[in-house]
């Protein structure tokens, strides 16, 4: 009786932080944020850590923007679409541009792993983007196994950088045992348990198939907490090889000096050649150290982790600020985060 109780999703999320409400983890160290604005004298002096970033990267920055920064080469070809986007011409440019199936799908501006979706095949591609409600971009998949966050930070007017965390990513998968259905397999996890209503609506009645044993079946494939993925602090990785592998990488992104590169790669010793591995996403000043989420951490580790990261997200806005980066003013901080209330909301109802 008791198990199955703690399977209930309530209790799943009130009994592992992870899953708390972000003011509910975020609120009882407000204060010390608060304290770094007067230290500021602005309450948006993060706007200055990357200033060839909108808003620095904390909310509503644009991911066609960002790519725009990073190095050919070294992100997924990528290629956005304002809306209207007839589907036919979505497909057409596709074709152009020589992207193969399966592709990667996603909104320009968001978060959290909502609205991006693995497309298969040109049938999807129409479907999605008639079904898009915000602009959005389609790119390559990135075939590697392995998937990676790593926070950078780098001073302005420094030449080396740190690594300041780690985290790898399970993605939400099952092995199949002969017996057990897919959707029994994801009973007997409670993370994946959370994620049901999504999957079925992603799989519907194909959740009732029976895989064989020892069949692995990857069914989010997406390194997003919110999507299922386990987070895994291996900090402890960084090392000096891998390092100068992103201080090689980000010192050719302009402007760019405080977030976290979420990567794709085939091995961790090719990665630290600089080979093999491509940034699908890259977050600024809004970044979270993710490898706090582990669950082996507690909540006052993730609070140490958090505070750690703002005192150097102020550090290095102010340095810039020094050198000339003006902050945010009062009332285009009050602006972006009125749009991205509203854009919370807009997003929260179109997609799972």
């Amino acid at each position: 009786m008791l198990n199955s109780l703690l399977r209930k999703p309530f209790f799943i999320k009130l009994l592992h932080w992870e899953y708390w409400s972000f003011n509910t983890v975020y609120g009882p160290i407000i204060p010390i944020w608060l304290v770094l604005c007067a230290r500021a004298r602005s309450f948006f002096f993060f706007s200055a850590s990357n200033p060839t970033i909108m808003n620095g990267g904390f909310l509503m920055e644009s991911k066609k923007q960002i790519y725009d920064l990073l190095p050919e080469g070294f992100y997924p070809r990528t290629l956005f679409f304002a809306l209207p986007a007839k589907g036919e011409c979505v497909v057409n440019a596709v074709r152009t541009a020589g992207l193969k199936y399966p592709l990667i799908a996603k909104p320009d501006v968001g978060g959290r792993g909502r609205g991006v979706r693995k497309v298969n095949n040109e049938e999807e591609l129409v479907g999605y983007s008639q079904e898009s409600a915000l602009d959005f971009l389609v790119q390559e998949y990135v075939p590697f196994a392995n998937e990676v966050g790593i926070f950078y930070v780098r001073m302005p007017g420094e030449s080396k950088g740190r690594i300041t965390g780690i985290v790898s990513k399970e993605f939400l998968a099952v092995t199949g045992d002969g017996v057990h259905s897919m959707r029994e397999l994801v009973m007997q996890e409670k993370r994946f348990i959370l994620q049901l209503p999504a999957l079925e609506i992603m799989f519907g009645s194909r959740l009732n198939e029976v895989l064989q044993a020892g069949e692995k079946r990857e069914l989010v494939p997406y390194g997003n907490h919110a999507r299922g993925a386990k987070f895994l602090d291996h900090s402890h990785l960084a090392d000096d090889a891998l390092l100068n592998a992103m201080d090689e990488l980000c010192r050719q992104i302009e402007g760019f000096h405080y977030g976290r590169l979420d990567i794709r790669f085939e091995s961790w010793d090719l990665m630290k050649q600089g080979k093999s591995y491509s940034v699908i996403e890259l977050n600024g000043a809004g970044a979270e150290p993710t490898h706090m989420y582990d669950p082996k951490h507690s909540l006052f580790f993730a609070w140490k982790e958090i505070i750690r990261h703002w005192y150097i997200l102020f550090r290095i806005s102010r340095r810039n600020h020094k050198k000339g980066i003006p902050y945010m003013s009062f009332s285009e901080g009050r602006r972006m985060f009125r749009e991205n209330s509203e854009f919370e909301k807009k997003i929260a109802r179109l997609y799972v």
